[in-house]
């Protein structure tokens, strides 16, 4: 995930927004195509709505939004990753209109492991308690705090310890500044 000193993160980072459309209500299995406490199983190019009691039942909808999520309003902070779904128009769909709308389910996997957890290195927002690497021009990206460099991942170098309305709220020990998004759009980090 990119987040910069002074720039916005990538496509599935925490957009702010003056207008927030109410998030689409769950009815039920099936009555809202990924609706809010309704599950999808994995797969290898998509993603299926199954009953959350079903075996193959992997990932619950939190949070669930209409439009696409560049302008909409942002995932919960611990959002394991983020669905967009294009709009498509089914011979059968939830409510009889004979579409299902664009927009984007934020998830979180119904086992372990939870990268939108605070020091993970995932998710598709940067929050308190994630870690960062300098990745150059101005900007960082997230990494699991216990990452040390193997394996393809970067070791950390600062971590966000608060996230605050202005810079000039930041603690003094802070020595980067991370876009957040929302409310408290400045995470203060600090060097590890």
């Amino acid at each position: 995930m990119g987040c910069g000193q002074s720039s916005g993160g990538d496509g599935d980072g925490a957009r702010e927004s003056t207008a927030v459309p109410a998030p689409t209500r769950a009815s039920g299995y099936g009555t809202v195509f990924l609706g809010i406490d309704e599950c999808s199983s994995f797969g290898r190019e998509s993603f299926t709505e199954v009953p959350c009691t079903s075996e193959r039942a992997a990932a619950r909808v939190v949070a669930r939004h209409d439009g696409g999520a560049a302008g909409g309003p942002p995932c919960p902070a611990t959002t394991d990753f983020v669905l967009h779904i294009s709009e498509q128009k089914p011979s059968a769909d939830e409510d009889g209109d004979g579409a299902v709308p664009r927009g984007y389910a934020c998830m979180r996997n119904l086992e372990a492991p939870h990268p939108g957890d605070p020091g993970r290195g995932g998710g598709p927002r940067t929050i308190v308690g994630d870690c960062v690497y300098g990745a150059g021009a101005g900007e960082v990206r997230e990494t699991a705090c216990d990452a040390d460099g193997g394996r393809g991942g970067r070791a950390p170098e600062y971590r966000v310890t608060s996230a605050v309305e202005r810079r000039a709220d930041c603690p003094a020990s802070t020595r980067l500044y991370v876009r957040l998004g929302g409310p408290e759009p400045v995470g203060c980090a600090r060097p590890l």
